[in-house]
């Protein structure tokens, strides 16, 4: 986590964590194919099942925000995370609040959740858990 550069006559030492920019690496993948089941889960569940209508816009423009949200969560996360600041990272720590409750909704209140849905769900939220824990050992480790 914490190495040392020497150059010039002087020392620092490196406060980003390798562990969560990996982690915010795998993240990024993982989230891709979430976001391609979930949506392929909707269109499946609105063939095969009677999905009502007037909850299959508000499920595809969940899943869209939920998108542009996790983009925004992890540049800002990795770039907090690689300038050494604190800032950045903990307004992506903000943002993974909004990220839990689309990922609760999805796996809770969504019209119709089957079993896919909850794995999916509860592995992405198992890594939010993850992130959040190192985000905040990063951020304090930034501050102090």
């Amino acid at each position: 986590m914490a190495g040392v550069r020497r150059g010039k006559g002087r020392t620092s030492s490196v406060l980003s964590s390798l562990p969560l920019q990996m982690l915010f690496y795998v993240n990024g993948i993982y989230y891709l194919f979430y976001f391609l089941a979930t949506l392929a889960m909707i269109v499946y569940k609105s063939q095969v099942f009677s999905y009502p209508d007037d909850f299959l816009a508000p499920d595809l423009t969940l899943l869209f925000i939920m998108a542009i949200l996790e983009v925004l969560r992890l540049y800002l996360g990795s770039k907090g995370n690689l300038t050494e600041e604190e800032g950045p990272l903990g307004l992506s720590l903000a943002i993974t609040v909004g990220s839990v409750i689309l990922s609760v909704y999805f796996l809770v209140w969504q019209t119709y959740v089957l079993k896919a849905d909850v794995i999916i769900n509860a592995v992405l939220l198992l890594t939010y858990g993850l992130e959040s824990v190192l985000k905040v050992i990063a951020i304090a480790a930034f501050v102090s």
